[in-house]
């Protein structure tokens, strides 16, 4: 079999003493759209930023690419294509949506390809094309979201990782933003989603991971564990 893109082994992290993540197992491949769902404080969060560099891991070791990231600073490993859209969008407010798009693209010299991907996410996302001079600060939540996706795009990841991009927004706008999720996916990037709406999540990934309290208990292909009971009852509401 391959080698997964991204490998979490045995993942421990510690905030201030409280061991937020005390065992995490999860493997992502190349082409796939994974999601990791969960309760609130089961530790999805923690374990995407200790992926992308953002916190020390405790023990455990994660793989990106078949090579061990420990220690890796996060601006290294977006120039390795490991990219995030944090919780809480994080654009900056105070630059133009197309000034915002540039931004995703500084470590890329090639003039033409990123004035080509600027029109690529204008035609994914039309709103953002209305407003291409419009200040980022004064955009609605859903309007936030699409900006911060598509400036991760502009860094041409090899894999996408989105923590809670639906978080705060309104069914049609979740909607919308799960269409793009599901567009990027069937173009063959590679994608690792953390999200509140487990059943929206499931429904369009490939494989999906349950935490709970620090730990991935349950793992198998998203259709399975649309319907399994136990799932149903924790997470989706039924």
């Amino acid at each position: 079999m391959t080698q997964p893109m991204l490998s979490i082994k045995g993942l421990k992290v510690a905030y201030g003493g409280i061991q937020a993540v005390r065992n995490v197992d999860m493997d992502v491949y190349e082409g796939e759209l994974v999601t990791l769902i969960g309760s609130n404080g089961a530790g999805k969060t923690t374990t995407l930023k200790a992926t992308t560099g953002m916190i020390p891991m405790k023990g455990g070791d994660i793989l990106y690419r078949g090579k061990s990231i420990k220690g890796v600073p996060s601006w290294d490993l977006l120039a390795q294509g490991l990219v995030m859209v944090p919780e809480g969008r994080g654009v900056f407010a105070r630059m133009t949506i197309t000034e915002n798009l540039h931004m995703g693209a500084y470590l890329r010299s090639d003039k033409d390809g990123i004035a080509a991907d600027i029109e690529k996410m204008f035609a994914i996302f039309p709103r953002l094309k209305e407003r291409a001079e419009q200040l980022a600060g004064t955009m609605s939540g859903g309007e936030q979201q699409m900006l911060a996706m598509a400036r991760a795009l502009m860094s041409q990841p090899k894999l996408l990782i989105m923590d809670e991009p639906t978080m705060g927004l309104s069914p049609a706008m979740t909607k919308k933003i799960f269409e793009v999720i599901k567009n990027v996916s069937s173009e063959g990037m590679t994608l690792l989603l953390v999200e509140q709406n487990a059943k929206l999540a499931l429904e369009a990934a490939d494989r999906g991971y349950v935490m709970s309290s620090g730990e991935t208990i349950m793992n198998g292909k998203a259709a399975d564990m649309l319907n399994d009971e136990e799932v149903q009852k924790a997470y989706l509401g039924e």
